[in-house]
């Protein structure tokens, strides 16, 4: 899949929430949406840029956004990630991962000298009208809340 840029129209997609609800990425049209893709629930990694969202949350839902986090985790185990660290935000089923593939946030990734596919750490910020504003590919975990929250306000391309 090729790399998404600022401009393009984010991809719809239907997934199953921590809650066991279907959203589609539609649902959410008239709000900005912050989508991030992340490896694995409970990892150093995972957990310091889902809590960098939770942190920022306020300022978030203040732009009238909201945060999807998704990985290839079950519900049950994102539900147990979501409570243990109180995120506020839904954390969506991604177990074929055909939502990082479409949003190609699914890729090569090497550790230790192993070449493996997997979730490439990812955020698209999308405005009410489904437009990427922001896309980041290997994001760090530390600054990519940081980042989306800069561009939550911003208009596509700048």
């Amino acid at each position: 899949m090729e790399k998404l840029k600022a401009g393009d129209q984010a991809p719809d997609f239907t997934a199953v929430t921590d809650e066991g609800t279907t959203v589609r990425l539609s649902d959410f049209r008239g709000r900005k949406v912050v989508l991030y893709f992340y490896p694995k629930d409970n990892t150093p990694g995972c957990t310091t840029q889902a809590c960098s969202f939770r942190d920022a949350y306020p300022e978030v839902d203040g732009q009238n956004a909201i945060v999807l986090g998704v990985s290839p985790d079950g519900s049950k185990s994102h539900t147990r990630f979501k409570t243990k660290y109180g995120l506020p935000f839904p954390l969506l089923v991604d177990q074929d991962h055909q939502i990082a593939e479409t949003y190609g946030a699914w890729g090569e990734k090497s550790m230790l000298g192993m070449k493996y596919r997997g979730v490439i750490r990812s955020h698209f910020v999308i405005d009410e009208t489904g437009e990427l504003v922001d896309v980041q590919y290997n994001v760090s975990a530390k600054e990519s809340a940081e980042k989306a929250l800069a561009r939550l306000g911003a208009p596509a391309g700048r």
